[in-house]
């Protein structure tokens, strides 16, 4: 009978409980460095029918969806596998944010999804984390080549616990070793040894995969002890064994007075005759001692790397690259793994993005790759790291978006359309703690001493929609259940020109008029039973056009952020505008479908300044539209959509 972990909840009615199923398509949000050239020619191709070119794929999403969902494509696809799952603690979603033109930083706490993954991975504690830990990797070994590896990094917390899942899932015969990194130094621990490594388990699908022996460089103090010798070249060289570890019977024979050794010679003949031809033996005073062989300094590779690494620094707190988060792994971690076990074009998988190691080291190092994250600002932090890279290769930000919204929407209220459509309001309107108005098309609630219109979950809320809400508004003002003095308008997704334009209308018509994103959160039962849904107003960005021939001027003139997000104690220590965002980038031709990253400025570590002004000359005259993306310090995005008139 075979040994076995078992944990509640890894059984269901006596089967072993399987992880969701449920493949969605994916959003394309943004196609980020891609010319206007390669641009063209992708549509072009996909308007004959042949495939595009491929794209590398930054995903934001539950990893509970988004792997499911890959492996229509992917599946026995992927040539390596790295993920550095969280260990045992909340702050795995935590990063520091600093404040720019100034020495002020603070900790962003995880989001209410991120504390929801959380729970999920840790609510009922070791039991919820296997679960959760089995159903991923019985997913990563569907994704992996037979020829992949994978890479699983681990502490002393779980990883004991972990490894016997994998010997589970990929069976015992296929786990390869344990490499044990050394990731700090000595540290006070006053009750117990210091915690001062991590450990990376190595497994591969079959026996037959993917590897490339690594060196590393040979340190000065070695190569003086072992690199004695010098030729009359002056190369420096040492003296190995010519004679064979083994028997080897057909090796025996005498080499130039010098008697077979035991086991015989290490070489054939004729590999000796030419080796000797070299120069590459060292003969002895006495026929009684053994000929040895020169191996040379300038032609050795290093010294092989074994499963013990203590030669990895993790990453500096000053280092340019460090992006905040505390869980950051150094890039000479992720290219010893991607240069050992993949080749160039293979393709890269991280489900656990974090600061985006993975990906930019794949990047560099000639990998396709995929990597997803369920933080808006990993994702955010790994696009800025990948456009970092010098002739980084275009890549698209993807989501899963109403899709998965309406899987949710089907299995929480129902198949049945009028009724599931009412329940979900209902709900809405019950997190938003607004009492229900019957009977109107756009006016679905009542907070205050305002009404509600709660979005549909598949579209975005769009100008018309808001038109029509302030009619119906307009006709209902001074009856008892809507004497109000504004609206709120809840949505899953917003027109791009929404904000401004909407605001600017609302006013003229004597309306306060106020956009709240419905946050994912609400698809999350346990955030919902424990009340952790918060409704954010959206932000506003101001942008002036100025046109001069066929060039055009974008100036960002303001930009008013969501405070919600940022703690009390920290706002007035914001006093520019300028000083909340953290990148922004600029589709000049928008064709209403995938946001096209044609220019992007951004802080780094080494350059704090963000530009406020871009130009961009156009090809011909017509009427262009042009979507101008900000992303704020925090990780959240807002767009303003501008038309433009080129003569």
């Amino acid at each position: 009978m075979p040994t076995e972990l078992v944990w509640d909840g890894k059984y269901k009615d006596g089967k072993k409980a399987s992880p969701l199923r449920i493949s969605l398509p994916f959003q394309d949000v943004e196609t980020v460095n891609e010319s206007a050239q390669e641009r063209q020619r992708m549509l072009d191709l996909f308007s004959v029918g042949r495939p595009s070119d491929w794209r590398n794929r930054l995903i934001w999403g539950d990893k509970r969806y988004v792997l499911p969902s890959l492996l229509d494509e992917f599946a026995g696809q992927v040539d390596l596998i790295y993920i550095d799952p969280p260990f045992d603690t909340g702050a795995d979603f935590s990063f520091t944010t600093q404040i720019p033109d100034s020495n002020e930083s603070f900790i962003k706490e995880p989001s209410v999804i991120e504390q929801k993954a959380y729970r999920d991975t840790w609510g009922r504690g070791l039991d919820s984390y296997l679960q959760w830990f089995y159903e991923t990797v019985i997913l990563l070994r569907e994704l992996l080549s037979e020829t992949g590896s994978i890479y699983v990094h681990l502490d002393w917390h779980i990883g004991h616990y972990a490894k016997a899942v994998l010997d589970e899932v990929f069976g015992a015969q296929s786990f390869q070793n344990e490499i044990v990194w050394k990731r700090t130094t000595a540290h006070s621990d006053a009750h117990t040894w210091s915690h001062v490594t991590d450990v990376i388990f190595f497994y591969t699908k079959s026996p037959t995969f993917t590897w490339n022996t690594p060196y590393t460089a040979l340190n000065e103090t070695y190569t003086a002890a072992k690199y004695t010798n010098v030729d009359s070249k002056g190369r420096r060289y040492l003296l190995d064994n010519l004679t064979s570890p083994n028997p080897r019977p057909n090796m025996m024979y005498e080499w130039k007075g010098h008697a077979s050794p035991t086991m015989g010679w290490r070489y054939s003949k004729e590999t000796m005759t030419k080796l000797d031809a070299e120069d590459r033996i060292w003969y002895p005073d006495s026929k009684a001692k053994r000929p040895r062989l020169k191996r040379y300094l300038d032609e050795s590779k290093g010294e092989l790397v074994d499963n013990l690494w203590a030669d990895i620094s993790p990453v500096n707190s000053q280092a340019e690259n460090r992006t905040g988060y505390r869980t950051q792994k150094p890039d000479a971690l992720l290219k010893r793994i991607i240069t050992t076990s993949s080749n160039e074009h293979n393709l890269v998988l991280d489900c656990f993005a974090g600061s985006g190691t993975t990906a930019a080291v794949s990047e560099k190092m000639g990998r396709r790759w995929i990597t997803c994250d369920l933080g808006r600002f990993a994702v955010h932090t790994t696009r800025k790291r990948l456009l970092g890279i010098q002739g980084v290769k275009p890549f698209v930000v993807q989501n899963l978006g109403k899709y998965e919204r309406q899987l949710w929407q089907a299995d929480e209220f129902g198949p049945q359309a009028p009724e599931r459509v009412a329940a979900y309001t209902a709900f809405i309107l019950d997190l938003y703690h607004a009492q229900p108005l019957t009977g109107r098309t756009w006016l679905h609630g009542v907070k205050g001493s305002r009404v509600v219109h709660v979005g549909s979950i598949d579209s975005p809320v769009t100008l018309a929609d808001v038109r029509s809400i302030i009619i119906e508004w307009q006709r209902n003002v001074g009856k008892s259940e809507v004497r109000t003095i504004g609206i709120d308008v809840l949505g899953w997704d917003f027109a791009f020109e929404l904000n401004e334009v909407a605001r600017q209308q609302a006013l003229d018509a004597g309306v306060d008029l106020k956009f709240y994103t419905i946050p994912r959160e609400v698809l999350e039962k346990k955030a919902v039973e424990q009340g952790d849904i918060q409704f954010f107003e959206l932000a506003a960005l101001f942008v002036d056009t100025r046109v001069s021939g066929r060039t055009l001027t974008l100036e960002l003139t303001n930009f008013v952020p969501p405070l919600d997000y940022v703690p009390q104690e920290i706002r007035p220590k914001i006093t520019a505008w300028e000083s909340w965002i953290d990148y922004w980038a600029v589709d000049f031709d928008f064709k209403g479908d995938t946001f096209h990253n044609e220019w992007q400025s951004y802080r780094t570590k080494a350059n704090k300044a963000i530009a406020t002004q871009t130009t961009n000359a156009y090809a011909g005259p017509g009427t262009y539209c042009v979507n101008v993306k900000v992303i704020d310090i925090l990780g959240n995005d807002t767009t303003r959509t501008l038309q433009v008139e080129i003569a």
